[in-house]
């Protein structure tokens, strides 16, 4: 594993055996991506992770560089997205997550890996294993009324400028906690640095992609499916945003923070399949240390990778790493720019219920 330049610990793989300060997910911090207002309704319904992009001591600028890839990219119609500039296009975000409730997260260097071996031939063959293993499974199906729960834990790398000086610096990985309704249309989040310790409702009139119920209303034969992802994610992309790229990030957004029902789950895999550019990587790491391997595609210089236990298949978590770099670039070869890891995922009756919590 590559230490930092001032050789602090990062979290996950970044050291591969400690954690430098914990992980971040939906309220994007800025940095690298320059995300664009056709995402923002549904990023902010799912993401709600980006700190202020500036401050009067330390203002944090992008990048001067293209948007790598449609990030967040979700499977809503075009037309949810017509006002997205206007956040309050049936979106609430009240709650515990004031200014005041906030807790400003600490930052640190830039979470740096080793990178895994990639191979083009693999990912068919690992692609099919993870399908088997994700339609074979247990879980209980949700019940109307109830809620999808997921915790995570999450970090991001950055670039913070003050004067003349840019740096690249991580944020702590830290917890993240979000209930859904099954139509998409209420729940609730907290996350560390983000909302507050209570956290804040999550109420939409336009309900979100990785709902259960919309998961559940995907076709389930593989070709059909990514027929659909394709003619969903080419509405709202961004043209600099490569069609197989902006597939990739939204079968991705898809599996992350959803529960979806087991045959949809195997099908998403199977049409990712089919995306020209996915390959295997031996080894990547998630934001808790969990190795596993992986399935990625690399686009604009970074590889957004998907990390499966390598027993069971189980999905763990995404990370987004530095492959190749221009020379002045502040985020050199190995700097992992997103980090996230499902460490809780469950059917509950209430928001704000925890498993194993009374409703």
């Amino acid at each position: 594993m590559n230490a930092s330049p001032s050789h602090r610990p990062h979290p996950a793989e970044w050291t591969e055996t400690q954690s430098l300060l914990p992980s971040a997910e939906r309220d994007l911090p800025a940095g690298r991506h320059q995300f664009h207002k056709e995402q923002m309704m549904a990023r902010i319904h799912e993401d709600l992770r980006t700190p202020s992009r500036t401050s009067a001591t330390s203002p944090v600028v992008p990048l001067k560089r293209p948007n790598p890839f449609l990030r967040r990219a979700v499977l809503l119609p075009a037309a949810a997205f017509a006002l997205a500039g206007a956040v309050v296009g049936g979106l609430a975000l009240t709650g515990g997550g004031t200014d005041g409730g906030k807790t400003a997260l600490a930052t640190g260097p830039a979470l740096t890996t080793s990178i895994g071996v990639a191979d083009p031939k693999g990912a068919p063959q690992l692609l099919e294993r993870i399908s088997l293993a994700a339609a074979d499974t247990s879980a209980p199906t949700p019940r109307k009324g109830q809620y999808i729960y997921i915790a995570s834990k999450v970090a991001d790398t950055y670039i913070k400028t003050v004067g003349d000086k840019s740096e690249a610096v991580s944020n702590e990985l830290h917890s993240r906690q979000v209930w859904n309704s099954l139509d998409g249309r209420d729940g609730w989040l907290i996350e560390a640095g983000e909302t507050g310790d209570k956290g804040i409702t999550l109420k939409s009139d336009v309900p979100f992609s990785g709902a259960y119920n919309a998961l559940a209303g995907l076709p389930t034969d593989p070709d059909a499916l990514l027929r659909k992802i394709y003619q969903e994610s080419d509405a709202v992309r961004d043209p600099e945003v490569p069609r197989d790229q902006a597939a990739f990030v939204a079968i991705g957004d898809l599996l992350f923070e959803s529960y979806p029902p087991a045959e949809v789950g195997a099908a998403l895999y199977k049409a990712a399949a089919k995306i020209p550019g996915v390959v295997s990587v031996d080894d990547a790491v998630d934001a808790t240390g969990r190795h596993g391997v992986a399935i990625a595609r690399e686009n604009d210089g970074e590889r957004t990778e998907w990390i499966f236990d390598k027993k069971t298949l189980r999905f763990l978590g995404e990370r987004i790493v530095v492959v190749k770099a221009t020379a002045g670039d502040p985020l050199k070869v190995g700097t992992v720019t997103h980090t996230s890891a499902i460490t809780e995922r469950a059917v509950v009756d209430a928001a704000q219920q925890v498993p194993g919590q009374a409703s």
